[in-house]
């Protein structure tokens, strides 16, 4: 009797074993009798979280979009976090929860995401709902997030759009199959007028999810994913260096009470 229930995932339990699964279906396909060789990670991504097989420009583009988040870089907070862990000899299950936790904001995290992907919804590619949504106060109801300082998906520390953020913006508006993201690439300039910062990579990222179809909570959920790679690499990286090489800044320790330096 099956007493485990969900769309997503079924299993057929080994005989004789109930606690080990003989053949295991995602949204119906069998994963290691029928995927196993011939599905790609973006497959298998696109197939649980959107519940169907991406078509092929769905994948190209999903892929593409996993490239340019898979490593934020050190600069990035979430993967600072991660390095501060792996310094300090952090479990690797410490390093990425830090790294989760520190990612999830409203500073570049996955929460602008999701508030990125709500505009896109209330909007999609109409510059008159745009302006007007880009100069509403934000929103002070009841929640466990603060009040957002900058539009959800521009830079408030940069002067003009970065060469990175150029760069992925055209290569995915190439091989989108949706109107976002070749629309955000012809309207950026005025879109970062209306917001008063260059587009950041996150806004990028929003329109690309958008462009798949996922809702605004896949889209939040997804880029936390994406982006733990870079962060696994980098704490491992820092477990096996000094604290004193540090990458961010220099670790003296500082003279006891004796004169000498421990």
């Amino acid at each position: 009797m099956e007493t485990i229930n969900t769309q997503i995932w079924h299993e057929e339990a080994e005989p004789g074993n109930p606690f080990a699964a003989r053949v295991a279906r995602c949204r119906g396909y069998d994963v290691y009798g029928e995927m196993l060789g011939q599905a790609r990670w973006s497959d298998m991504l696109f197939l649980l979280f959107a519940g169907q097989r991406p078509s092929a420009a769905q994948a190209e583009l999903l892929e593409s979009l996993a490239v340019a988040l898979a490593n934020p870089g050190p600069r990035d907070a979430s993967v600072h976090a991660a390095m501060c862990g792996g310094i300090g000899g952090s479990p690797s299950a410490a390093c990425l929860t830090a790294a989760l936790a520190v990612g999830a904001g409203l500073n570049g995290g996955s929460r602008e995401i999701f508030l990125a992907m709500e505009n896109w919804r209330r909007c999609a590619c109409d510059l008159t709902r745009w302006a007007s949504r880009l100069a509403e106060s934000p929103s002070t109801a009841a929640s466990i997030w603060p009040v957002a300082e900058h539009a959800a998906g521009f830079d408030p520390h940069a002067v003009e759009t970065g060469l990175p953020v150029r760069q992925t913006l055209a290569a995915l508006a190439a091989c989108s199959p949706g109107e976002r993201l070749p629309w955000l690439d012809r309207q950026r300039p005025a879109l970062e007028r209306l917001a008063g910062h260059p587009l950041a990579l996150s806004g990028v990222a929003a329109a690309a999810m958008a462009d798949l179809d996922l809702t605004p909570e896949q889209g939040e959920m997804l880029y936390l994913l994406l982006r733990l790679p870079g962060a696994a690499a980098h704490a491992l990286e820092q477990k096996q260096i000094s604290h004193r090489n540090f990458p961010f800044f220099s670790l003296e320790l500082a003279e006891n009470a004796g004169g000498e330096k421990s």
